[in-house]
């Protein structure tokens, strides 16, 4: 049996020459030509059923490896979302220290290289924080300002200034603050003179160095009327003996002779007159190979003149505008007026810190005024907090009177009258400078100190001040937070110079922070020890351990107030030592105070 249409158009392909791929054709008579035709065709569908295979099992293997990237996707992303152990944490905060330091080091060893001294790269060296060295370098330019009590410094200004042109114009392969030029530049400034010969060649030499004519190689000579610390009539020379625009600075004037190893060329004029030959230059003995024979040189020519100079422009130019504690320093007091100053830090926040600024004067050396039965004595205050590059960062001022009826003033004036200023400030090093005038004696006393106010880290255990205080009490509602010696919703007044009698009670002030909490009661897990030894034989006269949680506050802030009976410890010296443990984070703090007993 045959199909009609399809055999018409297997015979047309015949004709055409073509060949049909597709077995259609059933009658016996034509099976084996069947297999001849199918022979290509099965072939053919052999390749594209591999082809096809081939696509679905790379297909596959795509698939498996994107779910395997997405797991091991997951698998990093949950390996990054975990937390950082300690010493990973360590390690961040080093490496993090070390970049920080970066600044740092190329101020010191790039930006003020050549006009830092000895002593203060060394107290730079033995700075430890960030804030230390800011502190410094602000003290570096104010102890160079000429006008200290301008916002601007001329100095620090000029100074870098003299570095991008030094970069700009002394390059040669290197930065221009690098080269010798450069140096002096930065150093000490344009020099009043400059000759210049760029491009070396013929060259007619002064008198003093043998006269006669040479060739040279590039150089310059550079002329400073005056430097301090050096003298006058300063010239430097430099050469550039390898033609590459990097200048040398030299000792000896004779370097630039580019004809000093060719015998019998570039002759001086003593050596012209037979008067020395040039192998006399190489037998000198003063570091030159100067063609002058036996001509005496000039005095700054000399040897040790020469190498005095070069030494000298070695070192950091002297300072011309002293630091003003000099002045300070050789002032001379009279008619002064007796002060006790001490100050206390109370954190408010991790960037402000109440500063409680403390004055005590003996009413003995204060004068008093009598008047209506009425004995009184006035002083007038004033107090200026600086930073360390004297730049005001607070001030107060206030009058204190001391009124004492005229019977009771013999036994007032055995006593001492205090004073208390808060002041807020930010984490840092401060000038704290007090000027105290008893208005009716006439005396007065400038009172200096130093004010490292605290930095509060609120991740670690901290704590305030210890205050030994001679009065600790509530104050009513209406007065927390305000008045003088009110720390919180307590007035404590401390004892200034710390020396109480055995009839006294002394109070213990102490705020302690960041206690971590109890996953359970939420409150602060941890200990306080107090100890108090005798200074110099070690003896312990008290010891008390307590429990943070049973004092006052949270967490965050645990106040500690303590009275302490006197009557029972001997005159002398003692230590309270205080021992503060956080077992949650198990970290401590051991603040201590002296005192003395009378």
């Amino acid at each position: 049996m045959e199909w009609p249409i399809r055999r018409k158009k297997h015979q047309a392909s015949a004709q055409s020459g073509s060949v049909e791929t597709t077995p259609l054709l059933l009658a016996s008579e034509d099976k084996s030509r069947i297999r001849e035709v199918d022979k290509p065709m099965r072939f053919k569908q052999f390749v594209v059923f591999c082809s096809i295979y081939s696509l679905l099992g790379i297909l596959a293997l795509a698939q498996k490896s994107d779910k395997k990237s997405d797991q091991t996707q997951g698998q990093q992303r949950e390996t990054v979302a975990k937390p950082l152990t300690e010493k990973q944490k360590r390690k961040q905060e080093e490496k993090l220290r070390k970049e920080l330091e970066t600044p740092y080091k190329k101020w010191l060893n790039e930006e003020v290289v050549y006009i830092i001294t000895d002593e203060e790269r060394k107290a730079f060296s033995r700075l430890q924080t960030d804030e230390e060295r800011q502190q410094f370098i602000e003290q570096f330019w104010l102890r160079r300002d000429p006008t200290p009590d301008t916002e601007e410094n001329e100095f620090r200004e000029e100074h870098y200034r003299r570095i991008a042109y030094a970069n700009e114009r002394f390059a040669s392969g290197i930065p221009g603050w690098k080269t010798d030029r450069g140096r002096i530049y930065i150093a000490y400034g344009p020099a009043d003179e400059v000759e210049s010969h760029p491009s070396g060649g013929t060259y007619e030499r002064p008198y003093e160095e043998g006269g006669g004519t040479t060739s040279t190689y590039p150089f310059e000579k550079w002329r400073y009327r005056y430097i301090e610390g050096i003298g006058n009539d300063v010239n430097i020379e430099f050469v550039d003996t390898t033609m590459t625009g990097e200048y040398r600075m030299t000792m000896d004037p004779s370097e630039k002779d580019a004809l000093l190893y060719v015998p019998n060329a570039g002759l001086t004029l003593a050596e012209q007159m037979g008067m020395s030959s040039k192998t006399d230059r190489f037998n000198r003995t003063d570091g030159t190979h100067l063609g002058t024979g036996n001509q005496p040189l000039p005095e700054r020519m000399n040897e040790f003149s020469r190498l005095e100079q070069f030494a000298k422009l070695q070192k950091a130019p002297a300072i011309k505008f002293k630091d003003l504690e000099a002045a300070v320093n050789s002032t001379i007091k009279y008619n002064l007026l007796p002060m006790k100053v001490r100050a206390d830090f109370i954190p408010v926040t991790g960037s402000s810190v109440l500063t409680n600024v403390t004055l005590q004067f003996d009413r003995k050396d204060l004068q008093f005024k009598q008047k209506e039965g009425l004995s009184q004595a006035i002083v007038n205050i004033y107090a200026r907090i600086t930073t360390m590059s004297r730049r005001t960062a607070n001030w107060f001022e206030d009058v204190v009177t001391v009124d004492v009826p005229n019977e009771m003033l013999q036994q007032a004036v055995q006593g001492a009258s205090i004073y208390q200023k808060t002041v807020p400030l930010q984490p840092g090093r401060y000038r704290l400078n007090v000027v105290a005038k008893d208005v009716v004696g006439g005396n007065m006393t400038n009172f200096e100190m130093a004010l490292d106010v605290p930095h509060f880290d609120e991740e670690k255990l901290e704590s305030s001040s210890l205050i030994l205080a001679d009065q600790i009490e509530k104050v009513p509602t209406k007065s927390i937070g305000t008045g003088p010696f009110v720390i919180g919703t307590s007035k404590v007044r401390p004892r200034v110079g710390d020396t109480f009698k055995r009839d006294e009670k002394m109070g213990i002030y102490l705020q302690l922070y960041n206690f971590e909490p109890d996953e359970k009661t939420r409150k602060p897990d941890g200990s306080i020890e107090y100890e108090i030894v005798k200074n110099g034989s070690n003896e312990k006269v008290f010891n008390f351990t307590e429990e943070v949680s049973t004092l006052s506050g949270g967490a965050a802030q645990v106040v500690v107030e303590k009275i302490l009976p006197l009557k029972d410890l001997a005159p002398g010296q003692y230590t309270l030592k205080m021992k503060v443990v956080d077992r949650k984070r198990n970290q401590t703090l051991t603040p201590t105070a002296t005192f003395t007993v009378t």
